[in-house]
């Protein structure tokens, strides 16, 4: 092993994500009511291939096998999130005992296996009920949420590790809302500013819930899909295109969750959209919350410039991994045109930049230094093989994390303080309008008959977290599948 390989500290923390929908199944049992997911998802022409989350990895079934192959893989924290129609069918009310019961045993089985259970309230799976009756669009959904997370709180107690509120609230609001190619399927800019903010009022809530029912002290946290978005020029018009962007997608929440106050920028873009006349008196105080740790979520980097003629602005291709759209997410942002990045590119579409998870590292370090950091998702979807040896040798995949580990080492070495890692994903699953053709997990799903296959980022990643050092990528290949850890438990 050479000298000059990138070690990691003791206390850095080694995860993997996953969220409900995206792996639970099991959509009908368990006292489970429908969420905005699965209206969408059985909408024809939503998802590619018309597929749902009906039963997506079947992790309902199988949490032992799972908890199992987490152990083995050597995690020492989880992150999943809490599906809110589990709890609440309706988005409200009292608990659902079996919901509970999932989620419990879920708990208990990590804590068995020594994993920290770190628990998302909300990604993105709302009740459908309280979509019909506006969904984020409206307060007394945020209201709402603020109560679930009393309820999940009562019945999880202590036990859980980290919570997290929201989930990339720019995708609940923005795809959902005003693009149209998230659930609900909405394609309303003003409704979309109108979810923002209540997305941002519901995570304040939710905290509040939070310390109310398990003490000051219970570790809080937010995880945001925040952009890194470069000028294609340094001219200022380009400048400021980026400028403009930045605060649609980043400022909206950053803003209000850590310095109590919305940009004006944002409210002077969008003044030709809505008054912001849905913020009242007092709601800036409920969302800025102190809170543990910020979640980083980090995929890929944008290039944009000022658009100067009557070219469609819709018509560039916009990092949201769904290329042209009836409406863009970037609302208020009319004249900015979203160039090609240069490659490579995952399957996705998506640029692979590791430099720029540095730079938003250490810029959120700048300018919050006293707010630890956590990169909650880190990952990339590639078209995998079966090999004739029967592995996955995901060698892109494998070469994506290393980089991007390189990446949050060099923060950590300019002074960031980045308290850990969580790759996603831990299963292949459903990828929202993507359906199940794109894959992004360390462990392989065959979606016939549901069996689990290590991939070589899988063993990669294993020997990674066993030794704290950053292992070369040509090491995958050669590393043991290990032996079956027991049948599935139901």
């Amino acid at each position: 092993m050479s000298s000059t390989q990138r070690t990691f500290p003791a206390d850095f923390l080694w995860g993997a994500a996953t969220a409900s929908y995206q792996i639970e199944g099991a959509v009908e049992e368990g006292g489970r009511g429908p969420s905005i997911w699965d209206t969408f998802s059985r909408t024809p022409g939503r998802t590619l291939g018309g597929d749902t989350g009906d039963v997506a990895a079947d992790h309902y079934h199988r949490v032992g096998e799972d908890v199992a192959l987490m152990k083995e893989l050597g995690l020492q924290a989880y992150r999943f999130s809490i599906a809110w129609p589990r709890i609440q069918p309706t988005g409200r009310g009292p608990a659902n005992p079996e919901g509970v019961a999932f989620y419990s045993r879920l708990v208990d089985e990590l804590l068995a296996a020594g994993i920290r259970p770190v628990a998302t309230l909300y990604h993105w799976d709302l009740p459908q009920a309280l979509e019909d009756e506006g969904g984020w669009t409206v307060r007394s959904t945020a209201e709402a949420f603020g109560q679930y997370a009393r309820v999940v709180a009562e019945a999880l107690g202590d036990r859980v590790a980290l919570w997290t509120t929201l989930n990339e609230p720019w995708c609940s609001a923005y795809l959902g809302y005003a693009a149209g190619v998230h659930a609900p399927g909405r394609t309303e800019p003003a409704a979309s500013l109108a979810a923002v903010h209540h997305l941002n009022l519901g995570h304040g809530l939710a905290v509040r819930a939070l310390r109310d029912v398990l003490g000051e002290d219970v570790p809080v946290s937010v995880t945001l899909n925040l952009h890194v978005t470069r000028a294609a020029t340094d001219a200022p018009q380009d400048v400021e295109a980026k400028a403009q962007i930045d605060t649609v997608a980043n400022e909206v929440f950053l803003g209000p969750m850590l310095q109590g106050a919305y940009p004006q920028r944002v409210l002077t873009d969008t003044a030709h959209l809505t008054d912001w006349s849905f913020v009242r008196e007092g709601d800036l105080e409920l969302i800025r919350q102190p809170l543990t740790l910020l979640g980083v979520n980090f995929y890929s980097t944008g290039r944009v410039r000022r658009l100067e003629d009557e070219r469609d602005p819709g018509a560039g291709p916009r990092p949201d991994g769904h290329g042209d759209s009836a409406t863009s997410p970037w609302v208020g942002c009319d004249r900015v045109e979203w160039l090609p990045q240069p490659g490579p590119h995952t399957a996705m579409g998506w640029n692979i930049e590791p430099q720029g998870l540095v730079d938003l590292l250490l810029e959120l370090h700048d300018r919050f230094p006293g707010l630890p950091l956590m990169v909650t998702e880190n990952g990339a979807a590639f078209a995998d093989e079966v090999s004739p040896d029967g592995r996955v040798h995901d060698v892109r995949r494998v070469a994506y994390v290393h980089d991007h580990l390189e990446a949050v080492g060099r923060a950590r070495d300019a002074g960031a303080d980045v308290r850990g890692y969580f790759l996603w994903s831990l299963l292949d699953n459903f990828e929202w309008a993507f359906g199940f053709d794109r894959r992004f997990g360390v462990l392989r799903v065959d979606y016939d008959t549901l069996e689990r296959t290590w991939k070589d980022s899988a063993l990669w990643y294993r020997e990674v977290i066993r030794t704290r050092t950053l292992l070369p990528v040509e090491a995958a290949a050669d590393l043991p599948v290990p032996e079956p850890a027991g049948s599935p438990t139901a």
